[in-house]
């Protein structure tokens, strides 16, 4: 039977791994990847394959998408599209995301 609950306690308990990544996969299906994402200081990441969404599990802090930046707080979704650069600036130090990454490579043909 596939899972179908994802306690946010269990997910945060995942970040850091033993490896130091402030990233944990926590469940896929298919195309879709959910992951949980806690960084600490910086946000290193690269634009991604696939498309992303993200949701705001807690925290605050900017979001910029290519040449755009909004501010954000714990309970709203950011989408960015797949070969987008984005990250996360200024975010506080309880700053953690859900992350689901889906579709095909080189994101969804609208």
């Amino acid at each position: 039977m596939l899972p179908f609950r994802f306690p946010v306690t269990d997910a945060l308990a995942a970040v850091p791994t033993p490896e130091g990544r402030f990233y944990a996969e926590i469940f896929t299906r298919g195309s879709l990847k959910l992951e949980v994402y806690a960084p600490k200081g910086t946000d290193p990441q690269r634009p991604h394959g696939q498309d992303e969404l993200y949701v705001v599990i807690k925290g605050e802090g900017e979001f910029i998408l290519e040449d755009r930046r909004v501010k954000f707080s714990a309970g709203d979704a950011l989408f960015a599209p797949a070969g987008a650069v984005h990250r996360f600036e200024n975010f506080s130090d309880d700053f953690a995301v859900w992350v689901m990454f889906y579709g095909p490579e080189g994101g969804e043909k609208v």
